[in-house]
């Protein structure tokens, strides 16, 4: 245990002093942002995959997994590697020839002001979820390796303060370099910890078969309209939700060129899908290690499956690989989405009600909003009782309702207008937000009616004005 907390400890502090490193390399508010636009496609593909290999992945996913099986997994993994391949092959390109700053940019620039704080206010609140998720798992890790000596809300107070330093110096130079690091670590302690596991268990076949026996690996739903229809919002909420988020945006635009930008994406979704399974077998393979431990924590904490596993089953170096990666997939994600949302907010709120700064006073008011936003998800996390996957899964639905139609339909629909994507946006959040209160375990999930409602309302807002302007001139003589 002593040679654990002392590896957290070097770890924490090589892994800050590296990203305080990486503050040299910022001069400017377009640094800070997006590394330049210089990042070559090794560090791009790093970034994307870190970005989402975070505390969800290891401790959120396996634990849904064990409890639900595949099928309850389809919003992650499924869905949000989806989300980096379609960015890859439909979004990465024609945003990157625009050069922006932020995604909120981009509806600035398509539909007006009002859409752009509209759906920037919707973003910076989906992050809440995500990075309060981060934040609540670097708590349980200190909680774990400690013996309990620190408690959860130590370890999410100790964490975020930790992961703040670097990012609020950095930015997104120190994001990408700690990213490729963390990259790194993960893939070979997450390798290595399986290797180990395996043998545990007489190989990686025993495992499988005993899931597919247990039903785990059944991944459709029961053929029922209510099961299909959560299935397929369930599948939808990060696979589309996850695309008009600033995270994918910054990662896209910090790329050197536009085919590192696209290609890079896809291979990084393509990893992540591939590595995601990883923690799920481990988290498994408990219920053939550990039977006892697995029951007494599936309904009272399952999260804590599978580094009770670890602690308890596992040699130390096993303990310390395990941990170094898990700690390198919370702050790689935690790191990412504190940044992002805080320089959203600063372009596309701020700076229109602040005018007249220097790239100076920009640069230290994008560095006040990282903190103040720490500090607002931190008091989050500590008074949420909701499960990591949930939190993170539950972040996108407003991204889903209020910004992805008019993202998809401004690049590819010519006849989008101002009207349609504010239609889009109103229809999308009512309809979702009205089910949500009204009937939230109803047959139509309220974030499906929510997406529903957006797609429409782009169509109906954009033609109709267009439809009616020609009946409404008067006939020849």
């Amino acid at each position: 245990m002593n040679a654990l907390i002392w590896f957290v400890i070097l770890y924490w502090v090589i892994s800050v002093g590296i990203g305080l490193y990486a503050a040299r390399y910022v001069s400017s508010s377009k640094d800070f942002a997006l590394a330049g636009r210089s990042l070559p496609m090794y560090v791009v593909t790093a970034t994307v995959f870190a970005t989402w290999f975070g505390s969800e992945t290891v401790l959120g996913i396996s634990s849904t997994f064990v409890k639900e099986g595949l099928h309850g997994v389809v919003a992650d993994p499924f869905g949000s590697s989806l989300c980096l391949i379609l960015v890859g092959l439909f979004f990465a390109r024609p945003l990157y020839r625009m050069n922006l700053l932020t995604i909120g940019d981009y509806y600035k620039q398509r539909f007006g002001r009002a859409v752009e704080m509209i759906v920037t206010i919707c973003i910076v609140v989906s992050y809440l979820g995500w990075v309060a998720a981060q934040i609540k798992a670097l708590g349980l890790v200190f909680n774990v390796v400690s013996g309990g000596y620190i408690t959860m809300q130590a370890g999410m107070i100790i964490g975020a303060a930790s992961v703040l330093i670097y990012t609020l110096m950095g930015g997104m130079w120190s994001v990408a370099i700690t990213d490729f690091l963390q990259m790194i670590i993960i893939v070979v302690g997450m390798l290595y910890i399986g290797w180990e596991v395996s043998g545990m268990v007489g190989g990686a076949g025993v495992v499988i078969a005993h899931a597919a026996n247990a039903g785990k690996l059944d991944f459709w739903p029961s053929p029922t309209p209510r099961e299909a229809l959560w299935f397929f919002a369930a599948w939808i909420t990060m696979m589309l939700g996850s695309i008009p988020q600033q995270d994918v945006f910054q990662r896209v635009s910090s790329s050197r060129t536009e085919k590192i930008a696209g290609r890079a994406s896809v291979l990084g979704g393509v990893m992540y899908f591939c590595f995601a399974f990883i923690p799920m077998f481990l988290a498994y393979s408990a219920t053939l290690i550990d039977p006892k431990m697995v029951a007494s924590l599936i309904d009272k904490d399952p999260q804590l499956i599978l580094p009770t596993l670890i602690m308890t089953k596992v040699p130390v170096f096993a303990q310390v690989m395990f941990f170094g990666a898990l700690l390198s997939a919370i702050k790689s994600c935690a790191s990412a989405t504190l940044l992002a949302p805080s320089v959203t907010f600063t372009e596309n709120i701020l700076k229109e009600l602040i005018p007249k700064q220097t790239d100076r006073q920009f640069l230290f008011l994008m560095r006040a909003v990282v903190l103040i936003f720490t500090v607002i998800v931190t008091l989050f996390a500590l008074n949420s009782q909701s499960s990591i996957y949930k939190m993170v899964e539950n972040a996108y639905k407003i991204t889903l309702v209020a910004a992805f139609a008019p993202l998809a339909f401004g690049l590819y629909w010519k006849r989008a207008t101002r009207q349609g994507a504010m239609a889009s946006i109103l229809l999308g959040l009512a309809s979702w937000i009205t089910l949500e209160i009204g009937a939230p375990e109803g047959l139509w999930p309220p974030q499906l009616v929510g997406v529903l409602a957006s797609l429409s309302g782009m169509v109906i807002g954009s033609l109709a004005p267009q439809l009616i302007r020609p009946l409404s001139q008067p006939l020849p003589t």
